[in-house]
């Protein structure tokens, strides 16, 4: 048991990333590889609020929240909406560009060494016959509840439905009179609040580091693949299911085959449905 919850934890933050990365693409067509980094800059508030000066970890959580909507925001509007409608995937190499940015900015303030947050960790809970610690049944639960909460808005709400719309064909949603510059800017800020948000849980486990980003950008990407692009249900199950190969690869076969063993999987799962576990066939009329 002890390895299913490091395993379910780990996925849970693979989940966040996956879901990050279709709210954003839903809205605006733009796959953000700098989502991941968001989550490395959500560790580092952390650890600024919860080490160097000890604020309740509620405060931490809801200054990161805040931090994170407005690095979106900034990142839509300067980074992203002057490219827009402007061809040659310049949307895609300026996320790849605000990623390295914000990972550079990362080692200028804090330097390239981990630092720990022990958020959490003097409690050890025994669940189910395993111990777990509260940081890693926090994290499932908000994995969880982020991506079922993300299906509930895409498919029940109209801000939902209208973000379909937008990412089906923005200029019939223009006409039909959606807002999609506004859209965009509330995707944007909605995922990097998520993302810097769940900062005092992701470090409890990883510590602070760096380099976190450029791990998640990956595996997030992997359970997106794995689930299905556009489908929260998808990454959910996408990003557990990857968290739980990488364990028990790390335990039976050693950590030298824990990633392969998930881009493995990831070639299994495009080999026999290319669209991913929950991902919809689009046909094309010629």
């Amino acid at each position: 048991m002890n390895t299913i919850f490091a395993a379910l934890s780990t996925g849970a933050i693979y989940v966040i990333v996956a879901v990050a990365y279709n709210l954003v693409f839903a809205a605006t067509g733009v796959f953000n590889f700098a989502q991941a980094q968001f989550v490395m800059l959500g560790t580092f508030v952390a650890y600024v609020g919860l080490v160097t000066f000890e604020l309740p970890w509620v405060l931490v959580i809801v200054i990161g929240a805040l931090i994170g909507a407005l690095v979106g925001f900034l990142e839509e509007r300067l980074a992203i909406r002057p490219l827009q409608g402007l061809g040659f995937h310049g949307e895609l190499v300026t996320t790849l560009g605000v990623a390295v940015l914000l990972s550079g900015v990362a080692i200028v303030i804090w330097g390239t060494d981990p630092r720990p947050v022990g958020f959490g960790a003097h409690t050890i809970l025994t669940l189910a016959g395993g111990r777990v610690f509260p940081a890693e049944i926090a994290l499932i639960a908000i994995g969880i509840a982020v991506a079922v909460g993300a299906h509930l808005i895409s498919s029940r709400t109209l801000f939902g439905i209208t973000n379909l719309a937008a990412s089906e064909d923005r200029v019939a949603a223009r006409l039909r009179g959606v807002n999609v510059l506004r859209l965009s800017v509330i995707a944007f800020a909605l995922a990097g609040a998520i993302c810097v948000g769940v900062g005092p849980f992701v470090a409890a486990k990883t510590a602070a580091t760096p380099n976190l980003g450029d791990i998640l950008a990956i595996k997030g990407f992997v359970a997106l693949a794995i689930g299905g692009f556009g489908s929260h249900k998808g990454a959910l199950i996408g990003g557990l299911v990857a968290g739980l190969a990488e364990a028990f690869t790390a335990r039976f076969l050693g950590s030298t085959y824990q990633n392969l063993a998930v881009f493995v999987l990831l070639l299994v799962v495009l080999l026999t449905r290319p669209n991913g576990l929950f991902g919809e066939r689009e046909q094309r009329v010629v």
